[in-house]
């Protein structure tokens, strides 16, 4: 017998699990600020110069009580001048929101069923403010590169991000890495120093799917009731298929690493060296960035994590995020790394909750050549809505469509990937 997920394309798939888990539901109880944001801006240039982005003729400069991210990147050499460059992310917004901070707390505790003195409020508070925080469109971001190097970044977009392609230079301490810092008033705060990875045009380098942890099993009611879940799961155990998980794991749970994995991503630094570039690739908004960020360097090898931009000043938009269109987003996100490092020779890791296959195999076919392996770890660890039958085979035979079976492969003990990577490095080295 056929069942129903083996034959949906990764968007029915997300549109029918959020269906049965009633997402729409629990994003309507949920605090939207972005509305708020939008219909309190005062001036038509206040409203109209943010959309122009880097055209922005009127920007605003960091204040001292902003708060100001500066995203790791990585630089690439530019095919036709032959000159290095790399993509730089920077957001801004204010350090205190103008919602109540304890409403937004409130809102999200009684969501996932907290009692009024639960010990999880403090963490909530702290890792909510990326959300509520008021995003400051139109802002320009000064920032020094490798010591010598002046960088703008921006102005940003109306969601208060900007991306400019920008010449970058190496350090002379080392080769590999060049640090970035932003140049801000005494005041502001942030992610004010980032790295920027050196990646020479060929070599090996590494698609990871997700950045999540481990969790228990999903409210028995799709209601907004207590019980555990999580975000992403690749390299941090998570559940996608519930909102109320989703909620706990991104506002309450201390996150875990996939068991198994950060050994193997060490083992694949040990084959590939220390010069191969590391593609964090997630689904998860950008509000996330430095909750994410501070997860890798624990637990993984130092890489570009890219998240989507869909959320600010939204909690709702957190659960939309991470599960509507991701096999769009993730396509999208890596032809823009393939136009970067063409040349290189990829391995592609991810798991089986979502769009991950499908995403994977369609880039194959792409871009013939360019992806070398996909592995995929079969999620079975989790209570998951659906997760047996997004783990049949017919399904991972549909997604890989066109794919040598010798270029893919499903696991679930992560050890019993190190002999199926060497013998790919070793015949493609």
């Amino acid at each position: 017998m056929v069942s129903l997920f083996s034959v949906m394309s990764p968007d029915e798939m997300q549109k029918h699990t959020r269906k049965q888990r009633r997402f729409d539901d629990v994003e309507a109880e949920l605090p939207n600020y972005a509305k708020a944001s939008k219909a309190s801006s005062p001036t038509l240039p206040a409203i109209s110069y943010p959309i122009l982005g880097s055209k922005n003729p009127l920007p605003r400069s960091v204040a001292a009580d902003d708060t100001v991210w500066l995203l790791d990147n990585t630089a690439y050499k530019n095919p036709e001048s032959g000159n290095w460059e790399a993509e730089f992310v920077s957001a801004v917004f204010a350090q205190h929101p103008s919602c109540t901070v304890l409403d937004a707390v409130s809102s999200v505790g009684k969501g996932i069923g907290l009692s009024d003195d639960d010990p999880s409020y403090p963490t909530i508070e702290e890792r909510i403010m990326p959300f509520i925080q008021d995003i400051h469109p139109g802002t320009k971001v000064q920032a020094l590169q490798a010591g010598t190097n002046s960088l703008k970044l921006g102005p940003g977009g109306r969601n208060g991000i900007s991306s400019d392609v920008k010449p970058v230079q190496k350090s002379n301490d080392n080769p590999l890495v060049a640090p970035t810092f932003a140049q801000v008033p005494n005041g502001a705060n942030g992610v004010l120093e980032m790295k920027t990875f050196f990646a020479e045009p060929e070599g090996w380098s590494v698609i990871s799917g997700k950045l999540a942890n481990r969790n228990a099993s999903p409210p028995k009611s799709p209601r907004l009731t207590a019980n555990a879940l999580d975000i992403d799961d690749t390299i941090k155990v998570t559940m996608t298929s519930d909102p109320i998980g989703i909620l706990k794991s991104t506002f309450t749970d201390t996150p875990q690493p996939c068991p198994g994995m950060p050994e193997l991503y060490k083992y694949i630094v040990s084959l590939i060296k220390e010069t191969s570039p590391f593609f964090y690739l997630s689904a998860s908004p950008y509000n996330l960035y430095p909750f994410l960020r501070d997860f890798r360097q624990k637990y993984y090898p130092h890489g570009t994590i890219i998240l989507r931009d869909s959320s600010w000043m939204s909690i709702p938009g957190l659960l939309s995020s991470i599960t509507l269109g991701t096999e769009q987003y993730k396509v999208g996100r890596m032809d823009r790394i393939r136009e970067w490092l063409p040349k290189r020779k990829f391995i592609c890791i991810g798991d089986s909750t979502q769009a991950d296959p499908e995403s994977y195999g369609k880039i194959y076919r792409k871009y013939p050549g360019w992806v070398k392996l996909i592995l995929i770890r079969k999620v079975t660890d989790i209570a998951a809505l659906g997760i047996e039958s997004k783990n049949e085979p017919k399904r991972f035979n549909r997604a890989f469509k066109g794919v040598p079976r010798e270029r893919w492969h499903v696991f679930e003990d992560a050890a019993e990937c190190r002999a199926i990577i060497q013998k790919m490095v070793a015949e493609e080295s």
